[in-house]
Parts: structure tokens; C-alpha cells; sequence
């Protein structure tokens, strides 16, 4: 295998991810309640077709069964680190349309060490892929799926056994369109990923044996993707969810600004979640469809559809340090084509995060070495919230820059996972949040 092949399957096994958000040309045919779906050789269980009809409110369980953790042990108090459960609930979609989303509930083995009642945290994955074996609550069962065709890792699973570890509940969402398998995953989003990790708060409470109750503290937590999802759950808190109180929200590496993320991922090591991208881009508004069908040239066209059933190994080894310009008819990158299409910059700038107050004291960290999530759109994340008077604890994480962007991307995760971590669960035992706008004119 080739020096770079290598480096790129090595880079799979521990990538944690990022999303960004364009155009699309394919979208995913629904599946019946009793259809077999396989995807990339992976049999995707029934449990993920979703039914015809939903119910009205959000949060609502569809479903649920037994899910078996791959990494457990039995203990004296039952299985370790937790019994889960696999979820199916009901939310609602960026076009007030219902739409079923999949996930799972751990109740934790472990006494949650604060007083009050047991707390939540909703776990929002960092990019996962857009194939449904990707999703996050199949990888709690398969931390690693590898076959010939795809290359999946659960590595979302070391935060949900930390914070199982320190007794509290974890919920985990699938997004809209991962594990589900009706449509395609509308990647980065921000309002059906808000949605999706509110609602999960909302579908954990009712299933059985829950300890978790509408008096429980609330936390979120996410990275990359999940720290955008994270971050625009917070500020659509008191809109769409006020039954959901936010003790605290860690947001790490938000790509708040799509416009800069989509150009530093164009010709790194994970171009390929430019697909990911553009196939969500029409699956949330299908009336851009001739924007893609004018711009895309054959070899962009089947990128995508590739695309849409891969994992992120998949894309690391198949699109690596490919260029959108390969993809377009006239030469010009998908960077390009937005900033001089005015329908592309609108939809773009409606993903925006920073322009509501988030709910609930916030910590925003970001790599300053990170230029894959370029740190300076998250870190402008943090003066838009400050600006608006919210608590904010911003965390600049200084780690020298390598020659890797997704390492430089993923190196803060695992060096700043026990801060995060220990901050939320400070929150969720009520203790007081700090926040350090006034130092962000000195904060790199």
C-alpha cells in the first residue's frame, strides 16, 4: 500500500471530524418498514426504516429496543458502563416538515457523585459520513466496521463512556438522514441538527427504565460537526425547545462560518466532505437542484453519488486531497461558485451560527493551530456571543501546527476532552460558570 494510502487509512482510524454545508444533485429513496437496505456491504437493521406516519409531537419515541454495547463488562450493579437503548423519535426538519431521527439512551452503571437528580448530556457526533452504517448509535455496537467497501469508527464512544463514567445519562442523535434510512443525512444543518439533539433530550425522559426526568439537568456536548450542532441546539433552545433547560453547552470547533469551512477542507485529506455537503444541500432545498446539475461535470456528479453512502475512512482513502475543481465544468471551485452565486452565499449565510444569543452558559474551544475548522471563524463564534451578552467560557487550545490539517483539526479533541468534560459536569452540578469575554481582546 502507498506511503499516502497508509497514511490516510491511519488517519481513519482516529479522525474526528468536521461539517460544512453546499449544493447536491442526489437524494435518498425511502425505504419501506420491512425493506432490506444495505449499504456498502452493511446491512442496515429494520429498527432504521422509519413508518409512514409520525406522531405529532417532537421528541416523541417512534420506537426502541435493546442495544448491545460492544465495549461492556459485567459488575456487581449490572452491565458496565451502562445498559443502552437504541431510539427512534420524532422531530422536525429545517422545512417544518416531521421527520424520524434514530440514536441511542445509556442509563450509566455508575452513581451520578453530585447532588439532585441524575443529569443528561446529549452527545452531538463530530462528521460520522453520510452512509447510514455510519451513524453514531451503530457504532456504539461496531466501534469499527471494516470490510472491503467501508471503513466506520465509533471514536464519539470514549466521550459517552467518560461521561457515563461520572454517572450521567448520555443520549446520543443520529442526525436527521444518518441510521434513518428515508433520506439522505442533511450534513450540517443547522437547524435539523439543533432539532436533533433537542428532541433527544426530549425522547430520553420517556424510555423505559430512564432515571432521567423533565427535572434532570441538561447538558450538551459536541466537536466539529457536533460542536456546530451543539451551538446552534443552544441558540434555538428557547425558540423551539423551552421545556429543555440548558445547565451548560460545550461547543467545540463549531464550523459557524460554512463559507470559510468549505474553503479549507477544498484539497485536504478530508475534501470529500465537500460531498457530504453538497448532497445535503439539495436534500434540504431541492430548488437549488439546477444550480448543481449547470456547475457539476460528470466526475463531480458521480463523486457525490459515491459519496452519499460512505463513512469517513471511505472518504479519506477515495477523495484525499481532491479538488473541487476536478468536479466543476468550468475549472472553478466549489468556493468560487458560492461567492459568485447570490442563492448559494444566502443559503450559506442562513447556516450562520453567531447571530442569536445562545441559552445557558456556553465553553467554545478551538485549536489555534486548527485549519481544517479554521480557528478564526470558531473564535469570531465567541465575540458574536459575547457581543450579545452570553456566558461564555472561550478555550483557545495552543498546539504547534503540523503538516496534517485534520490532525491539526483533531489534536485538540483528545487534548482538551477532560477540560470540556469536567467543565459540563461542573454545570450540571450547579456549580456557577465563569465567563471570560473580557479577556478575548487578548485571547489568541
Amino acid at each position: 500500500m502507498p506511503a499516502r494510502k497508509r497514511n490516510l487509512l491511519a488517519a481513519a482510524l482516529t479522525a474526528a471530524c468536521l461539517g460544512t454545508q453546499a449544493l447536491a444533485v442526489t437524494t435518498a429513496a425511502p425505504a419501506g418498514a420491512s425493506d432490506e437496505v444495505v449499504s456498502r456491504g452493511v446491512t442496515i437493521p429494520a429498527f432504521y426504516n422509519p413508518p409512514t406516519t409520525l406522531p405529532a409531537a417532537d421528541g416523541t419515541l417512534v420506537r426502541s429496543e435493546p442495544l448491545p454495547l460492544a465495549l461492556s463488562l459485567p459488575g456487581l450493579d449490572g452491565t458496565l458502563p451502562g445498559t443502552a437503548t437504541r431510539l427512534m423519535y420524532k422531530s422536525t426538519d429545517s422545512n417544518g416538515q416531521p421527520v424520524a431521527v434514530t440514536g441511542a439512551y445509556i442509563e450509566p452503571s455508575a452513581d451520578w457523585s453530585g447532588t439532585g437528580p441524575r443529569p443528561l448530556v446529549a452527545v452531538a457526533p463530530g462528521t460520522l459520513g453520510q452512509g447510514d452504517q455510519c451513524s453514531a448509535s451503530m457504532g456504539l455496537e461496531h466501534p469499527l466496521s471494516l470490510n472491503s467497501q467501508t471503513v466506520s469508527v465509533g471514536y464519539e464512544d470514549l466521550a459517552i463512556y467518560r461521561l457515563l463514567a461520572e454517572g450521567v445519562a448520555v443520549v446520543v442523535t443520529d442526525y436527521v438522514g444518518l441510521g434513518a434510512t428515508d433520506r439522505l443525512h442533511t450534513y450540517v444543518n443547522r437547524i435539523d441538527e439543533a432539532h436533533a439533539v433537542l428532541d433527544a433530550v426530549r425522547a430520553a425522559r420517556s424510555v423505559t427504565g430512564a432515571s432521567v426526568t423533565a427535572g434532570s439537568p441538561v447538558g450538551l456536548y459536541g466537536y466539529s460537526q457536533g460542536g456546530g450542532a451543539t451551538a446552534a441546539a443552544a441558540e434555538l433552545q428557547s425558540s423551539y425547545a423551552p421545556d429543555v433547560t440548558l445547565s451548560g453547552t460545550y461547543a467545540g470547533a463549531p464550523p459557524a462560518d460554512l463559507t470559510s469551512v468549505t474553503q479549507a477542507i477544498d484539497g485536504s485529506e478530508l475534501a470529500g466532505a465537500l460531498g457530504w455537503s453538497l448532497n445535503g444541500f439539495l436534500q434540504s432545498d431541492p430548488a437549488l437542484k439546477p444550480l448543481a446539475e449547470a456547475h457539476l461535470n460528470d466526475a463531480g456528479k458521480a463523486a457525490l453519488t459515491d459519496l452519499s453512502t460512505m463513512c469517513v475512512g471511505d472518504a479519506l482513502l477515495g477523495y484525499g486531497y481532491t479538488r473541487s475543481t476536478s468536479w466543476t465544468t468550468d475549472g472553478q471551485s466549489i468556493g468560487d461558485i458560492i461567492a459568485s452565486t447570490p442563492a448559494l452565499r444566502a443559503f450559506l449565510d442562513s447556516q450562520r451560527i453567531g447571530t442569536l444569543k445562545p441559552s445557558g452558559p456556553v465553553r467554545l474551544a478551538t485549536g489555534v493551530s486548527d485549519n481544517l475548522v479554521p480557528h478564526a471563524q470558531a473564535r469570531r463564534l465567541a465575540l458574536d456571543w459575547c457581543a450579545k451578552g452570553a456566558d461564555v467560557t472561550y478555550k483557545a487550545v495552543v498546539l504547534p501546527g503540523v503538516g496534517s490539517a485534520l490532525l491539526n483539526h483533531f489534536a485538540p479533541l483528545l487534548t482538551d476532552q477532560g477540560d470540556a468534560i469536567s467543565w459540563l459536569t461542573d454545570r450540571l452540578a450547579g456549580r456557577t460558570a465563569v465567563s471570560n469575554c473580557w479577556t478575548m481582546p487578548v485571547q489568541p
